[in-house]
């Protein structure tokens, strides 16, 4: 033990106190040890030191408090508070997502507005959540609400007749009465016995737009190598029919050969052969469905865009016009023809045709692409369940669901196979069907009675002859647009309608005549 003494002043006395203190010894290995150590960690001391310095410095942490609550966590190993904090407001979350936002909650205008009222207001977190989910339905609602009105806008516009093109039917209507060539015969007649002459390419076009008809004629003859072997027959209505027969009298596209035909001029089309049809014109209830208020009864809420953009495009009002369902009646329409290929008003024929006539179809009669399979997903991935009501008990009854849909558009017909089936009557049976069970079955338009009328008498053919979706899907591949023997513009956005899609509209407008007076006139301008 060692002695150890201290001194105290008390009242002017003087203490002495001894004070015993145990010896300790150190040994010097110890010492080694604890040096060592030291030297091991103060490197990472400091090197830690200087990043929490640095960390400090970026978020203005300068005192050595800061400092200290900073790097103290990290030296004693302990997890940052941030994973914390995030469970915490995600608790908060969960228990908002379900409550009412309290009606007196005045919600920003933006994300500035919402950062002010929490400095000024100074709001609770669970506050902050029902302004942050309020501010987020709301802006839900107003995008839906806005893509809602930007979908009926074009379908108005899809539906609309362009100025320019409704000019252009006036003045060729006017050229008719006041020009002889422009009523001259079509075709001349020398050539007439052509028009039944099966050893020719035979080509029907119905349609009421006479620039897109001069298109899809023009494209043909333009494609083919011997344009000689075609004959065209385009059937038209009776308003239109002056100016369509003005068009091609004045325009040529021989040595092709072309026929102008209204719908009054078959004798066949009368109300007893077509009633179904007739009531489909005629029904107030039909016309207010395909004319009437898109919008008025509509629970939007229950629907989605897209769902949306397919009911509208069920609504167009082409789906009971005549010449939309004549491709019905082709047999009894040119009863003298044995093989034709049917074509839509809104396709471009890129390729030589003529080897369609050499498909065999083994005894069917259709021959269409089909359209359950292929590259593109959303046009090429149409089964009978994105047609049809299945819910309904005819159709649950008597169709599959996954069965493939094929395309209208370009089809090569037999009529002489077509002629030993029922296939009209058939259509006339659904058709009628599915307007007594108030149009439930199905709504759009004429392919779906189709589907159900040629079933077991369609020949699929190779997809290539025929692309589909240019009039509803931007993101067409365009390599395989330049490739296709047929582009198809089905659907809304048509290469004559302001909303067509740009980069596919030189597709279409590369066989429109654009020095053609007519057409200068009208102010149809290539874009």
């Amino acid at each position: 033990m060692r002695s150890i003494t201290i001194s105290s002043t008390n009242n002017g006395f003087i203490d002495l106190m001894k004070i015993k203190v145990a010896a300790r010894h150190i040994s010097y290995r110890t010492l080694f040890h604890t040096i060592l150590i030291l030297a091991f960690l103060l490197p990472f001391v400091f090197i830690l030191t200087a990043l929490v310095t640095l960390e400090g410095s970026v978020n203005k942490c300068s005192s050595f408090d800061c400092l200290g609550r900073r790097l103290g966590p990290r030296l004693l190993g302990r997890v940052d508070d941030s994973g914390r904090l995030v469970r915490d407001f995600y608790n908060i979350l969960n228990e908002v997502k379900t409550g009412e936002i309290p009606a007196d909650l005045k919600l920003p205008e933006s994300f500035d507005k919402l950062v002010s009222d929490m400095q000024t207001n100074q709001y609770d977190a669970k506050t902050f959540a029902f302004m942050l989910r309020g501010m987020i339905e709301k802006f839900e609602r107003d995008i839906r609400e806005s893509k809602f009105a930007e979908l009926m806008n074009k379908h108005f516009a899809a539906s609309s007749i362009p100025k320019g093109i409704h000019c252009l039917s006036l003045r060729l209507t006017d050229e008719y009465s006041s020009n002889a060539h422009a009523r001259r015969q079509l075709p001349p007649p020398e050539l007439l016995p052509l028009l039944s002459d099966n050893s020719y390419h035979h080509f029907i076009l119905s349609t009421d737009n006479i620039l897109a008809a001069a298109v899809v004629v023009n494209s043909a003859v333009q494609s083919s190598p011997r344009p000689e072997k075609i004959v065209f027959h385009v059937i038209t209505d009776k308003k239109t029919y002056a100016g369509m027969h003005s068009w091609f009298a004045l325009n040529s596209v021989a040595p092709a050969v072309v026929e102008i035909k209204g719908i009054h001029q078959f004798d066949w089309l009368t109300r007893e052969n077509v009633p179904v049809l007739e009531a489909v014109e005629n029904q107030n209830g039909i016309r207010d469905y395909y004319h009437g208020n898109h919008i008025a009864g509509a629970n939007l809420s229950d629907t989605n865009p897209r769902k949306f953009a397919s009911k509208l495009q069920a609504r167009s009002p082409k789906y009971i016009s005549l010449l939309n369902h004549l491709r019905i009646y082709l047999p009894e329409l040119f009863p003298n023809l044995d093989k034709v290929v049917f074509l839509d008003d809104d396709v471009v024929i890129q390729r030589d045709l003529s080897p369609l006539w050499e498909i065999d179809l083994e005894g069917k009669v259709n021959g269409a692409v089909e359209t359950c399979r292929g590259e593109d997903e959303w046009v090429m991935s149409k089964h009978f369940r994105n047609y049809f009501n299945f819910s309904h008990p005819l159709i649950s009854k008597h169709l599959d669901p996954d069965e493939c849909a094929w395309a209208y558009g370009m089809n090569i017909f037999d009529l002489g196979a077509w002629r030993r089936t029922n296939i009209r009557e058939t259509y006339h049976s659904w058709l009628k069907e599915n307007l007594r069970s108030n149009l439930t079955m199905w709504k759009l338009g004429t392919l779906p009675p189709a589907l159900i009328a040629f079933k077991g008498h369609v020949h699929p053919i190779d997809p290539s002859w025929h692309m589909l979706g240019l009039g509803y899907q931007s993101n067409t591949n365009l390599e395989n647009v330049k490739k296709a023997a047929v582009i198809h513009y089905n659907g809304q956005s048509k290469p004559w309608l302001p909303i067509g899609f740009e980069h596919l509209r030189p597709f279409w407008t590369k066989y429109v005549n654009y020095s053609n007076d007519f057409v200068r006139n009208c102010h149809i301008l290539e874009s």
